[in-house]
């Protein structure tokens, strides 16, 4: 096993295209680290930058202790796995498995114990014997994932290999995937576009855009602290809810302002955000979650939560809970950082005819609520989760990596 750094990487094609610009990364022994962002920011050209498959154009790059830049793929000690799985498919499983160990003359006993191993941890026992073509999709994943166990390697280097899957199996793969690592503890960069897998693999998640670092955090930080309007709107399902506010202080304390509703700020936010309080006054950028709303009539628990009637205008039932599509009287918000992260998102809510000049929201209300398309319906917010941005900079205010800036 080994760390991974990566310092001042850059990857410069012909025209002076950046793919990736100042990539500076430490990717700790033992590390489950996810680079996640929409398509063409970079992810995958740093992921075969570290494996040896593209050059760099300038920096550093080392595993463990060594330099790799200039070593060959066959000599940096990593194995990847592809989402094209990339098996043979003349040989039995057995074979695509202890392939890879013949070409380096590994003894046949060390081989069968390997392969051995590998097909019990992966449950390929039974398959071993067949094909590839006998074999369905995640059967097919696992053998190439065995291919790589059985290596041995310091690291283990992932390129989108769940996207050929099915929603369900993707789902039992990413749990396999995440005992595998609790068994092996190997360091493994793994490149998804889908931020649910993202946020349910990573002990950290790296989020990139346009070859550009935004921020490197454990999921619940990014979900909970993201450092701008990009890495609020992309990370997360459904996405957060943006619109313009004017944030004011009046009698009863602070509170934002915007499409006929008042929401009050807690003291406490003005201490946790250093420096919200110097936009008092001022235009701002207001984030609040889906999963920071409730249906009042289905909550628990609401005390010092602000009240928000809305009028649903579809719901979709999701059997544990239920999300409610809502237009609040506010233009939709446009702004390059919100359009970048949803140039990939999996919502659908832009395909609702917007009426008017209002934007589209979404509330993740809990399934005891009976709220169906037209009703009004009496939400609460949790107003100690709201975000605020700059509406210039697109900078969450008061995130600690922004202040100062």
């Amino acid at each position: 096993m080994a760390s991974i750094v990566l310092r001042h990487v850059d990857k410069v094609y012909g025209g002076g295209v950046k793919a990736v610009n100042d990539l500076n990364l430490e990717i700790k022994d033992g590390e489950f680290m996810v680079l996640v962002g929409p398509s063409g920011c970079g992810k995958s050209t740093a992921l075969r930058m570290i494996a040896g498959l593209e050059d760099i154009t300038s920096g550093e790059i080392l595993i463990g202790d060594r330099v790799v830049n200039h070593l060959p793929p066959k000599d940096r000690d990593i194995a990847m796995v592809f989402q094209n799985y990339a098996l043979y498919p003349h040989m039995t499983v057995e074979e695509n498995l202890a392939f890879g160990l013949k070409l380096r003359k590994m003894p046949k006993a060390e081989i069968q114990k390997r392969v051995q191993e590998a097909a019990k941890m992966l449950g390929l026992e039974q398959y071993l014997k067949r094909k590839p073509a006998a074999l369905s999709g995640g059967q097919r994943q696992r053998v190439a994932m065995g291919r790589a166990i059985v290596r041995e390697p310091q690291a283990f280097l992932m390129d989108e290999p769940l996207s050929n899957l099915d929603a369900k199996l993707r789902v039992s793969m990413r749990a396999s995937l995440n005992t595998l690592h609790e068994r092996l503890g190997v360091t493994t960069v793994y490149v998804t576009h889908d931020q649910v897998e993202a946020m349910t693999l990573g002990d950290r998640v790296c989020v990139l855009r346009d070859g550009v670092l935004q921020q490197v955090d454990t999921p619940q930080n990014l979900f909970d602290n993201p450092v701008n309007l990009f890495v609020a709107g992309f990370m997360g399902s459904p996405s957060m809810n943006f619109t313009r506010a004017e944030l004011v202080r009046g009698d009863g304390g602070a509170y934002v302002a915007f499409a006929g509703y008042r929401l009050p700020v807690p003291d406490s936010t003005f201490a946790e955000k250093p420096g919200l309080d110097r936009y008092l006054g001022r235009k701002i950028i207001l984030g609040i979650r889906p999963s920071d709303f409730e249906d009042v009539s289905a909550a628990h628990d609401h005390a010092g939560w602000a009240r928000m009637p809305v009028r649903a205008e579809v719901t979709e039932e999701l059997g544990s809970e239920i999300n409610v599509l809502f237009f609040i009287d506010a233009p939709p918000l446009e702004h390059r950082d919100t359009a970048a992260a949803q140039e990939t998102s999996d919502d659908e809510d832009g395909a609702l005819p917007l009426a008017g000049d209002k934007s589209l929201w979404t509330a993740r209300v809990n399934s005891r609520s009976h709220v169906r398309p037209g009703q009004q319906v009496e939400l609460v917010v949790d107003t100690h989760n709201m975000h605020f941005f700059d509406i210039d900079t697109g900078l969450a205010i008061g995130h600690e990596l922004n202040i100062g800036r």
